[in-house]
């Protein structure tokens, strides 16, 4: 188990095992990171997902997607590099925040 901001975050060994040129050290940093941006994933027949839109402390922009599990207890399911599309929001958000 993992805490970011007092949450309680856990992590599957099929979701680490999954991450494509990431590593998990930096998806940690964007779930620790001072500016998150957290936006409604996909939600696949009751399977809700909440993604965490922040960068590295490097910088690197992510997307971190977790799915609630119970009380205060979110699992970690991934994590992927944001798009252009996407980077171009994130950084308009955080222009205005």
């Amino acid at each position: 188990m993992y805490y970011a901001w007092g949450v309680p975050y856990e992590w599957e060994e099929w979701a680490l095992q999954a991450l494509a040129g990431i590593q998990p050290y930096e998806v940690r940093q964007a779930l620790d990171a001072k500016q998150r941006w957290p936006r409604p994933g996909a939600d696949h027949a009751g399977f809700r997902v909440l993604t965490i839109w922040a960068r590295t402390r490097g910088g690197r922009p992510l997307i971190v997607a977790v799915h609630h599990i119970d009380g205060f207890t979110w699992k970690i399911i991934g994590a992927r590099d944001m798009t252009t599309a996407e980077l171009a929001d994130f950084t308009r958000w955080e222009q205005n925040r």
